[in-house]
């Protein structure tokens, strides 16, 4: 890397304070043309507030942001695009009842003769799927294509914008291995163009593959810049929670009873769904759920609390069959569900911390008149419990960092007292000291007793913490593993569930 090249951004000194936490303190980045720089740290380090701040949905309060040498402060995103920086949002922000093209040149649509030219809007989308390889309908509405087709029209709409530099926050939390080698080509390919690129992952694995330079925050601080060669992923820990983390995964301490849950012949009603799934889970066990993008484990977690409606198959509990037949049903039936998207279907984003907590629950507080000391105190529970980082709990969860949204939502379904609880993607886009924290909570609920499905994309986190797990393949059951027997304590052993997960594709 030529270290010499002047730095197409410079951000120095920049402070950043909200009510009640100082989120950035004298953070600085520096990025240079033609590189991927990368940025690290636990959840609430700082790293997207810093970039809200450059892209212009934050106002800074202190400190100086130059581009090609020229000191700029964004009004507002349009105003960052205009001058060459695009992003990439963790969440995904879309119209999702118009299609893929519209979506891409939304607040730009070409015109002629005053009416919206279509025709070139097509072949300007398709003329950048091409570039970038991507086999994506211009006209597919965007709702109905997946989240990782949905991350990469993201991705395509910021190259959309010719833009100097474009920061990517988590883009490949909902990417396959194919996918996320795809990104990569994509990657290249712009920073060969000349374009700088900001990379935020928890991926240590990824940053390491793609990075020049890497930036490590802590408490809204700049720790340190390393050249990603010379960086290795027990040094990136240490700097990142400022302490060694040898053990990736907390010990098992749960062990699983008589069998509380069995579902029996399970078919999905609305297709592609999935077909014939058997399988049960005993008390106090965590049981995880495989597979590829597409192989259906996110519908049948769906159908199992009633979002979906199944077309035949029995769901019983302690030898009785329950109606989950719709989710207000299945919750008090004793199940709960923690869902893939936490912005879309999880978080309140415009309400509090105890909007947020109390809402599943919100029966238990009266009916005409809401118990506010007993809302304030299960809330205070779960902030302590789950040691939710939050200036007070009525701080809006939206400014919360992802891994302390999600413990809000795993503790408003604590409060339910479920017996089975449905985790999809639980730890997506967090990092790996939240992780932890979040495995432990999950092997606390298994050794007091509950019920733990889980759906995972990341197969060393199933096989660290899982006592068994379900491969799907193509909506079709492709074996069940057992620890001990099929895999051992330690991650990596993922060959044989690679081969389940492609039976049926």
């Amino acid at each position: 890397m030529e270290t010499t090249q002047a730095p197409l951004l410079e951000m120095t000194d920049i402070d950043k304070a909200f009510p009640g936490v100082q989120a950035l303190s004298k953070a600085r980045l520096t990025l240079r043309a033609g590189t991927v720089h990368s940025l690290m740290g636990e959840n609430g380090a700082g790293k997207s507030t810093l970039m809200k701040c450059l892209f212009g949905i934050y106002k800074k309060d202190a400190g100086t942001i130059m581009l090609e040498g020229k000191k700029v402060n964004f009004r507002d995103p349009k105003h960052a695009l205009d001058n060459g920086v695009a992003m990439v949002h963790q969440e995904l922000n879309q119209v999702l009842r118009r299609n893929v093209m519209e979506n891409i040149w939304l607040g730009r649509l070409p015109l002629k003769r005053g009416l919206v030219d279509s025709d070139r809007m097509y072949r300007d989308t398709k003329a950048i799927f091409d570039d970038l390889q991507m086999n994506i309908d211009p006209k597919a509405i965007i709702g109905r294509l997946s989240v990782s087709s949905r991350q990469m029209i993201e991705i395509a709409k910021a190259v959309s914008f010719n833009a100097k530099i474009v920061v990517l926050d988590e883009p490949t939390s909902s990417l396959t291995e194919k996918e996320v080698a795809h990104l990569f080509e994509i990657i290249r390919k712009l920073t060969a163009r000349g374009v700088g690129i900001i990379y935020i992952s928890h991926k240590m694995d990824e940053i390491l593959k793609i990075s020049d330079e890497v930036t490590i925050m802590r408490d809204g601080m700049w720790i340190a810049t390393r050249d990603a060669g010379k960086l290795t992923t027990a040094e990136i820990i240490r700097l990142m929670v400022n302490r060694e983390m040898t053990q990736r995964f907390p010990p098992k301490t749960n062990t699983p009873g008589n069998v509380a849950l069995q579902v029996k012949n399970l078919c999905g009603k609305y297709q592609p769904t999935f077909r014939d799934v058997s399988f049960d889970v005993r008390k106090g066990e965590v049981f995880g759920i495989s597979g590829l993008v597409g192989s259906r484990r996110t519908e049948l977690l769906n159908t199992l609390f009633g979002f979906y409606a199944k077309e035949s198959g029995d769901i019983v509990l302690h030898g009785k069959p329950v109606d989950n037949s719709q989710p207000d049903k299945a919750t008090r039936n004793g199940f709960s569900l923690l869902t893939e998207e936490r912005r879309a279907t999880g978080i309140f984003p415009q309400g509090n911390i105890t909007f947020n907590t109390i809402i599943a629950h919100v029966r238990a507080y009266g009916k005409l008149l809401l118990d506010g000391k007993k809302m304030n105190k299960d809330t205070e529970w779960v902030i302590e419990a789950l040691n939710v980082k939050t200036p007070t709990k009525r701080t809006l969860i939206r400014s919360l960092s992802g891994g302390n949204q999600q413990k809000v939502i795993i503790g408003r379904w604590l409060l339910t007292a479920p017996e089975v609880l449905l985790l999809d993607e639980p730890t997506r886009g967090i990092d790996v000291g939240a992780k932890y924290e979040i495995y432990s909570l999950i092997l606390k609920l298994a050794e007091e007793g509950k019920s733990v499905i889980m759906v995972s994309s990341e197969m060393p986190e199933l096989i660290g913490i899982c006592d068994r797990i379900l491969v799907m393949s193509n909506g079709r059951m492709a074996g069940i593993l057992e620890r001990g027997k099929d895999f051992g304590d330690i991650p990596g052993e993922q060959e044989t569930i690679l081969t389940l997960a492609a039976m049926y594709v």
